[in-house]
């Protein structure tokens, strides 16, 4: 098993981080270059993965009131993940993502899975700067 956690500030109150997060049309903004999100009934969604071409049946749930994503394979526990967001002061928040994976045959390299988590929670803060910029 390996888990992988890291945490980013982000320039914007914690309900307009998550709301940015949690925009299932927007998620490709985010997350990694070659995963692809397809809600079809929530909490179920399609993760396409472009390096691999395969795609893997997963749930996607949200927590609104306690500002967490929560994410994982449905058929298997091959991996899991979440992302919270809390208020850090002064208008700004933290963001945390959180992966664990189950299948080591299957699991990426530590530094690949760290510097993934940096460039999501980055592009992550981008799309809140963006955000924040136009709607102020």
């Amino acid at each position: 098993m390996s888990e992988h956690e890291r945490s980013r500030t982000m320039p914007a109150p914690p309900q307009t981080v998550f709301d940015q997060a949690n925009d299932l049309d927007g998620l490709h903004h985010w997350l990694p270059q070659d995963l692809h999100v397809r809600a079809e009934v929530l909490p179920a969604v399609t993760v396409h993965e472009d390096s691999t071409g395969r795609d893997a049946r997963a749930l996607l749930q949200t927590d609104p009131e306690h500002l967490r994503i929560e994410w994982g394979t449905r058929d298997d526990s091959r991996y899991a993940g979440w992302l919270q967001v809390t208020d850090s002061g002064d208008g700004a928040s933290e963001a945390t993502i959180h992966l664990s994976f189950h299948d080591d045959e299957h699991t990426p390299a530590d530094d690949d899975i760290d510097r993934t988590l940096d460039e999501s929670l980055r592009h992550l803060a981008d799309q809140v700067r963006l955000r924040t910029d136009t709607s102020g």
